[in-house]
């Protein structure tokens, strides 16, 4: 059984009268450790997917299929709940707390988990998921303190300390520069080796998805097929 996967999803979004189809029968499995890219232009309807594959929205019609568990027609509520326990989100602008510490910006998602973890043993946590991630020297700072590549570890841990199943990121680059950029992808690389989670970056970018095991391409709302990363080079920049 896939880890994850998606049979026949449609997604349309329904303006007045008009009917505007943006995925049209994807389907797609990713397996148990997997570090997989989604790779597609402006418009290819990749945000979409990442935001059924994240329990942020429902597809239209089709099978959506999270560890065995169909998941494409939970409540709202549910959806909150496995969000929580099971998904961890990178996105590109970081969504960190600005007048936060590190430290509490990591402890946040464990304040909505239903272990209500006593105060000191999240702050544990917390503090260990940012050891993990070379900030233990930066629990204090407020993001305004920390350079891009410092606040996107800290969204890393923040992720991550839920222990979810699956990590989603989002154009997780996008605001630094190439040098800072390699980094995170190498370390996306190391905790989808270490700690077994498995990733799905979404991105445009070829230099991104370089670093992935499998690229799965998206164009017009339908995969178009899979790309061997072998097959990208380092320096071809953006999908067109």
């Amino acid at each position: 059984m896939p880890f994850l996967e998606l049979r026949n999803i449609y997604k349309t979004y329904y303006i007045g009268d008009i009917d505007v189809p943006v995925l049209k029968g994807i389907s797609m499995s990713v397996s148990q450790g997997e570090l997989v890219a989604l790779m597609g232009a402006s418009g290819s309807g990749k945000s979409t997917l990442m935001n059924i594959l994240g329990c942020l929205d429902r597809p239209t019609s089709g099978q959506y299929l999270l560890e065995g568990q169909e998941i494409s027609r939970l409540s709202a509520d549910q959806r909150a709940m496995l969000r929580n326990r099971r998904i961890g989100f990178v996105f590109q602008n970081f969504n960190l707390l600005p007048r936060t510490s590190a430290l509490d910006n990591v402890m946040m998602p464990m304040s909505y988990n239903p272990e209500h973890l006593p105060e000191r043993q999240a702050r544990q946590k917390a503090e260990e998921m940012l050891g993990l991630l070379g900030l233990t020297d930066r629990i204090s700072y407020e993001p305004s303190r920390l350079s891009g590549g410092q606040q996107q570890r800290v969204a890393i841990a923040r992720a991550l300390v839920n222990k979810p199943s699956i990590l989603l990121a989002d154009e997780p680059t996008g605001n630094l520069d190439s040098h800072t950029s390699e980094e995170i992808l190498r370390l996306f690389g190391q905790l989808n080796q270490t700690q077994n989670i498995t990733i799905i970056i979404v991105t445009h970018d070829a230099n991104i998805a370089h670093h992935a095991e499998r690229i799965i391409h998206i164009r017009d709302g339908i995969i178009d097929g899979e790309i061997n990363p072998e097959s990208v080079s380092a320096g071809a920049g953006g999908a067109e």
